[in-house]
């Protein structure tokens, strides 16, 4: 299944190249919901908070509301640091909440503030984002990297969520195609399902993932028109 992505900048919708360069930017956000109103499922990132550049929170529970309306589930992640910011995104609608930088401490898997949140919300509602460059996990938003893989990570991971996020931030935005092998690495690492991101262009990588039973969140080939 393919997952359109509405990342948050400055109340815009944005699509950034390596999660740094800004490619693009849309003003008109519930629009998209429109746009995407044929996909049952969207992710919502607020990049400000997962940034820690300020927020998005009203635009986001906003957005919850208005897909609601559209019978379309959202998952929502980004800057999400503490069990009772997760809990009132959770109460806006949030199918999936999506923690990332969160899930680690020190340089090792934050057990005790992953625990605490699958007990708070449950555990299928947990999504863990595990964005990679050069084969290690980044973390806030994008500008630190740690000296773990998620390969090595995931096991001990999955008993605090359902399913992964897991963006290979080497092509993200670049509209130059995805690391199918990477993807069929981390599939290996779990049974949990994967939803994979990053560089995905075409609706061949799409299928190749479907086969190896991954979604695929995709979004400047959906902002371009290189995807319909």
């Amino acid at each position: 299944m393919m997952i359109p992505c509405i990342d948050l900048q400055d109340g815009r919708a944005v699509q950034l190249v390596h999660g740094r360069e800004r490619k693009l930017a849309v003003d008109d956000v519930f629009g998209l919901l429109d746009r995407f109103g044929g996909y049952p499922l969207i992710h919502v990132i607020d990049l400000d908070a997962a940034m820690r550049k300020g927020t998005n929170a009203k635009l986001v529970r906003e957005l919850c509301a208005a897909a609601k309306k559209r019978k379309m589930r959202v998952r929502v992640g980004g800057g999400i640091r503490t069990v009772a910011h997760a809990a009132r995104i959770a109460s806006w609608g949030a199918e999936k909440i999506i923690v990332g930088s969160a899930a680690f401490k020190d340089g090792r898997v934050n057990a005790i503030f992953l625990n605490r949140l699958a007990r708070k919300i449950g555990r299928r509602r947990v999504m863990i984002a595990l964005d990679t460059e050069g084969g290690k996990i980044l973390v806030r938003g994008w500008q630190d990297k740690l000296r773990l893989r998620p390969d090595e990570v995931i096991p001990e991971l999955e008993k605090y969520a359902s399913e992964f996020l897991c963006t290979y931030v080497d092509a993200e935005g670049t509209m130059r195609g995805t690391n199918l092998e990477w993807f069929r690495t981390l599939r290996r690492a779990t049974r949990r399902p994967i939803t994979a991101a990053g560089g995905i262009r075409s609706r061949e990588e799409i299928r190749a993932l479907a086969r190896i039973k991954m979604n695929a969140a995709v979004g400047m080939a959906l902002y371009t028109g290189k995807l319909s």
